[in-house]
């Protein structure tokens, strides 16, 4: 377990983890016993803080080791490219294993341009995340090299977020016993991004997300450090972690988060926690969310009472997973938008805001998107809609993913006050009248049979030369139509190519996330 020292390697030992010398020091991996160490004025090379007790200390010994560990393991057969993984972080004899089986599935021959270390604090708390940017992270295997421009990045475009305090790292094993994994794979070609998250607030880890989401994928891989259950009995901690993992292979926010909640309501004895690292893994599914292109898959499993060194009362749960990533997935028909209620009320917020500023000057501002949430940041088509005493006022849209949701939101409701044919334009003293209400879009699918529309789940877009229209799904609802009068209506209405003009024409159907003020 983690928070036991590993006797295996530590013949004599003076190790004090919370020292920190001052002055200039030069790493040896002969000194890797010694305590953190801050190494300069400009580049400040972080220290190994558990070398020698939660894996070995020496160079030579660590080779061996890793290679003992990753020859107990076998690549697994997989389809896309992989983004993401994660690996637990207790001591090498009790975790080693399992997280080996999560780094052999890389190709070691091709090192990515950055690998990104996410890990819970265990040491202290502070609302935000904390990017190591002072230099390197060094192991006894030598230097991984820190992308320090990169990490600037991240703290100068994203300073409600992330900060600079090297403190967090100094102490803090889980993203240090990474590092030797992907040093053993990558060599000096290896460039890490560490970060430490010291939140537990489920806005700032949105706002994580949102502001790592852009180096997500391409040649960028994330590593989420975590252990799973805390000291159940064994029985137990295998319930527990299979659950918390069938969660996180749906690839959902809100299902890990509900699982977790599960967990506690069972009142297991013992259960300190379902899984330490849960804020980082809550950051990754706020990134790759119900997300279709991107797959969870279960590699391995044990948990300390497995272990040689381990018991069965006291336990704590390991998980290696990856994640891949296949841009040619089909996105299903009936995938919803999973938008939290904040989410919801801040899209509601900025139509009312944008459309106000538009009536009293003319102008739609840019809006700080540093601390949107990465489903507000996702491209998606969307419509707004006005209503005023019960009766339409304005109602405009566009089916196009091809800009941010949040933006789609903020034009449409323009739009739809402004310039909607139907209606005069919108005036100040009757905006606080106006209810406003918001569709989000699922993509639109063809389809050749009206056979395929199911009245009050589809909307309809009806297409013929340069002729178009559509009804939302709610219209359905509203009327009562029958299917032919749906589709007569969207075409002679909307579309103006006559009542029958959709029997020749094309159709397309596609579902909406409807919510209002």
């Amino acid at each position: 377990m983690e928070s036991r020292v590993i006797s295996l390697f530590i013949l004599l030992m003076n190790f004090t983890v919370a020292q920190c010398h001052s002055g200039t020091h030069d790493y040896s991996p002969t000194q890797s016993n010694t305590s953190p160490v801050m190494e300069s004025d400009t580049i400040i090379n972080r220290r190994p803080a558990v070398a020698g007790t939660f894996y070995p200390g020496s160079r030579d010994e660590l080779l061996q080791y890793l290679e003992k560990l990753f020859s107990a393991n076998k690549a697994e057969s997989k389809k896309g490219q992989i983004v993401a993984l994660i690996a637990p972080h207790a001591g090498y004899i009790y975790s080693g294993e399992v997280a080996a089986a999560a780094y052999i599935q890389l190709q070691p021959g091709k090192p990515f341009d950055n690998v990104i270390l996410i890990g819970s604090s265990h040491h202290t708390s502070f609302d935000g995340a904390s990017v190591y940017n002072i230099g390197n992270y060094s192991t006894p295997l030598g230097l991984a090299r820190v992308n320090i421009p990169l990490a600037n990045k991240l703290l100068d475009e994203n300073p409600a977020v992330f900060k600079s305090i090297p403190e967090a790292h100094i102490n803090e094993h889980s993203l240090e016993v990474q590092v030797p994994f992907l040093q053993y794979l990558y060599g000096e070609k290896l460039q890490i991004i560490p970060i430490v998250l010291g939140t537990q607030r489920q806005s700032t880890i949105e706002k994580i997300a949102a502001a790592l989401k852009p180096y997500f994928g391409g040649n960028n891989l994330f590593v989420i450090s975590t252990d799973f259950s805390h000291y159940p009995d064994y029985q137990s901690a295998c319930l527990v972690d299979k659950a918390t993992a069938d969660a996180i292979l749906k690839n959902s926010p809100t299902a890990f988060m509900e699982a977790l909640e599960k967990n506690e309501q069972k009142n297991i004895h013992n259960l300190a926690t379902s899984i330490c690292g849960w804020t980082s893994m809550l950051a990754l599914l706020n990134i790759t969310g119900n997300n279709p292109a991107f797959r969870y898959h279960a590699v391995k499993y044990m948990n300390s009472g497995d272990a040689t060194y381990g018991d069965k009362q006291r336990v704590v749960g390991y998980h290696a997973m990856m994640v891949t990533s296949d841009e040619n997935a089909e996105i299903p028909e009936h995938q919803q938008y999973q938008l939290a209620e904040q989410e919801k009320a801040k899209l509601l917020r900025i139509a009312r805001v944008t459309i106000e500023e538009h009536l009293k000057t003319g102008k739609t501002s840019a809006i700080n998107s540093s601390g949107l949430s990465p489903q507000l940041l996702a491209p998606a088509g969307a419509f707004v809609t006005l209503n005023k005493e019960g009766k339409l006022r304005g109602c405009i849209g566009r089916f196009g993913a091809d800009m941010p949701l949040y933006k789609t939101v903020q034009e449409m409701a323009v739009s739809a006050a402004m310039h909607d044919r139907r209606f005069i334009p919108v005036t100040s003293d009757e905006l606080n009248k106006i209810h406003i209400e918001i569709s989000v879009l699922t993509p639109m699918r063809k389809i050749t049979d009206i056979a395929e529309i199911e009245m009050g789940k589809h909307g309809i877009y009806i297409k013929k030369g340069s002729h178009s229209g559509t009804f939302l799904p709610q219209v359905a609802l509203q009327t009562k139509w029958t299917r032919e009068e749906f589709l007569g209506h969207c075409a002679r209405d909307k579309a103006g190519i006559g009542w029958e003009g959709w029997k020749d024409a094309e159709i397309y159907v596609y579902e909406a996330y409807v919510f209002g003020e």
